[in-house]
């Protein structure tokens, strides 16, 4: 139930160290590593430095929205219904999914950029109408007439797009959708209750100056001037970002998405630099060690295994030939290897002598090497002590000398070693206690490459489908993430089509409401590959948010346009729309802040891809929409 649930024994650990001085008793630098410390430290990671990038966040939004309010009367009530609705989001996310994981959560910041969107369409909508209609009674029902259908139909769609990952098998986007589908419906329901029932309790001013930007006629003009060309330069965008999509790359190692600098990760990116310290190995479990033992003899063969080992890998092979080897060597040095005493015993003065006659000779070479340096130093420092010392390197020197020719002469003594030799606590981390017996394949190949990963993971799993491991592990994740967001997508447009089919009841208005946001996830995807952008386990979250701002925004454009209105940049819609993107890209952009790489690609990618939602939604649209049917004036 903790955020660092690993915290406490990692502290431990740190005491132990620190109060037996273990680093500078045995002269290590001890460092910590493993998916607990890996976890604990991403959760530090991502809020480091995030704090103040927050308030500027908050900070900003508020200068943002009174220059697009201009009354903290309608700016409070929006921000109470903001907050509102964040809890009321956030106790169905606790009651439904239950507990909340590191894409489950981008919920808090997805809710309040797209949530804030209706506050400002109605907030500025109801400026617009009460500049005509002084009495607020009356201009608050006029308010609700104008932006009801828009409103209900971008709640409707953007939830309809979020709640699409919910049947997929990323559970947790899938979390994500059902949470953020649903707040979406939940921020629609208190913008037109909460926040017109705040408005008339406050009682805002009427307004002295018409909404909108008269000083956008220019570009409104340009556009219906330039209609073919513009859309022409539009194809040509379309087709060039579509042909750079087939250099995006997805980046399947989720060791990329944490910070470096931390301990843990560059622990853990130092591991994996030896083969025989990475956890990038597979595992397999065989019914048996004979079974084990074969099937470890055929992924060997394989050009991309390194080693295949098993619980028989820690028995010796050839022991008759090494033994008789060893025996020789013991025959050999049976005599020196025998410390027996000198007679007579040297004096100290004889032991001086020698030592610096030693250094004397060593020092009268000039091309020595550096132990041969080090040693002649010792033997002048040695030859140096006084008698005490002296006596004291002696006796410490001897009995190493004769413990070290001991261990020597035993080692050179082996007997064979069986199955049956190999220490319980060894064979616990082969054999389980059914009796299946553990394989563990490491690549020849660097594992970290997506195509030495494939080739291995791929080769593995021809011979023995069942393996996994963090190879196989992260490729079949990448392979579940890919095909829940095209699952995702195909349901989302679906069901988005026909929901605006059914409320728009014309095929073409609905074609309309779905280009842009289809220019826009082309864009964005292409420009990412351009600029070496991967997509990843964290910045993938940034397509479903694009999905709920891209149809939002353009069923504003398309209902605006079906009203009859022409010269869509001066309207007021098309100020909310600014306004409501330039708050979100505040929001979403202060995210690629974080010294965290996963936060912070997703804020460069959440901010791409909002800055094409906007782009497409304020010069394509308009040009592909064209005059003005007048058909529901």
């Amino acid at each position: 139930s903790a955020l660092a649930p690993g915290e406490t024994a990692t502290d431990f650990i740190r005491n132990t160290i620190k109060s037996q001085d273990l680093e500078k008793k045995y002269d290590l630098k001890i460092r910590i590593t493993g998916p607990v410390a890996l976890s604990d430290e991403e959760f530090s990671s991502i809020s480091e430095g995030m704090g103040w990038a927050l308030i500027a966040s908050f900070a900003l939004i508020c200068v943002l929205l009174f220059m697009a309010l201009r009354s903290w009367r309608l700016i409070a009530p929006i921000f109470i219904v903001l907050i509102s609705g964040l809890i009321i989001t956030t106790a169905f996310a606790l009651l439904t999914v239950g507990s909340l994981n590191l894409i489950s959560v981008a919920f808090a910041v997805m809710f309040p950029g797209i949530a804030v969107d209706f506050g400002i369409q109605f907030g500025v909508r109801y400026r617009d109408v009460r500049f005509h209609i002084p009495d607020l009674a009356a201009a608050m029902r006029r308010t609700g007439w104008v932006v009801a259908v828009p409103l209900l139909l971008a709640a409707l769609s953007t939830a309809a797009g979020f709640l699409s990952f919910t049947p997929t098998s990323y559970r947790g986007v899938a979390e994500l959708g059902l949470i953020a589908g649903s707040g979406m419906l939940i921020a629609f329901s208190l913008n037109i209750t909460l926040l017109p029932a705040l408005l008339h309790f406050i009682k805002p001013g009427a307004e002295a100056e018409a909404m909108g930007y008269k000083w956008a006629a220019p570009s409104d003009a340009f556009l219906e001037r330039h209609r073919r060309e513009i859309l022409l330069a539009f194809a040509v965008l379309f087709i060039g970002a579509l042909t750079s999509c087939l250099f995006l790359r997805f980046d399947f190692d989720p060791l990329n998405l944490k910070n470096p600098k931390t301990e843990s990760v560059s622990t853990a990116l130092d591991l994996l630099k030896d083969s025989d310290t990475s956890s990038y190995s597979v595992d397999i479990l065989s019914k048996d060690s004979a079974s084990a033992d074969k099937l470890a003899a055929e992924l060997s063969k394989l050009p991309e295994v390194l080693s295949a080992a098993t619980l028989s890998s820690f028995v010796p092979e050839h022991q008759d030939d090494k033994i008789a080897v060893l025996q020789d060597a013991a025959n050999l040095l049976a005599i020196p290897l025998t410390p027996g005493k000198v007679k007579p015993a040297p004096s100290l003065a004889d032991i001086r002598k020698a030592a610096n006659a030693l250094y004397q000779k060593l020092a009268s070479h000039t091309a020595l090497g550096d132990e041969a340096k080090s040693l002649a130093t010792h033997l002048k420092q040695f030859s140096e002590l006084g008698d005490a010392e002296l006596m004291t390197t002696q006796q410490i020197f001897k009995m190493t000398m004769e413990q070290t020719m001991l261990g020597v002469k035993a080692r050179l003594h082996q007997k064979p070693i069986s199955f049956s030799d190999i220490p319980e606590n060894l064979k616990d981390e082969w054999i389980t206690k059914e009796g299946d017996a553990r394989i563990e394949v490491k690549s020849t190949g660097n594992v970290r490459d997506e195509d030495n990963l494939v080739r291995f993971s791929e080769a593995i799993k021809k011979i023995a489908p069942e393996a996994t491991g963090a190879p196989i592990s992260i490729q079949e994740s990448a392979n579940t993430i890919k095909r829940a967001f095209v699952e995702a997508a195909i349901y989302s447009v679906v069901i988005i089509f026909f929901l605006l089919w059914i409320v728009l009841q014309k095929i073409r208005d609905t074609l309309f409401v779905l280009a842009p946001l289809i220019l826009a996830s082309v864009l964005t995807l292409g420009t990412a590959a351009l600029i070496h952008l991967p997509i990843n386990f964290a910045n993938i979250i940034a397509l479903p948010l694009l999905l709920g701002l891209g149809v939002s925004y353009s069923i504003y454009f398309v209902v605006y346009w079906r009203q009859g209105n022409d010269q869509p940049l001066q309207s007021s819609m098309a100020k909310a729309v600014l306004f409501s993107a330039a708050t979100a890209l505040v929001a979403f952009g202060s995210l690629s802040l974080s010294n965290h790489p996963g936060t912070a690609s997703m804020g460069l990618l959440l901010t791409l891809s909002l800055f094409y939602v906007l782009f497409t939604t304020l010069f394509f649209l308009p040009v592909l929409l064209g005059k003005s049917a007048k058909q529901d004036k």
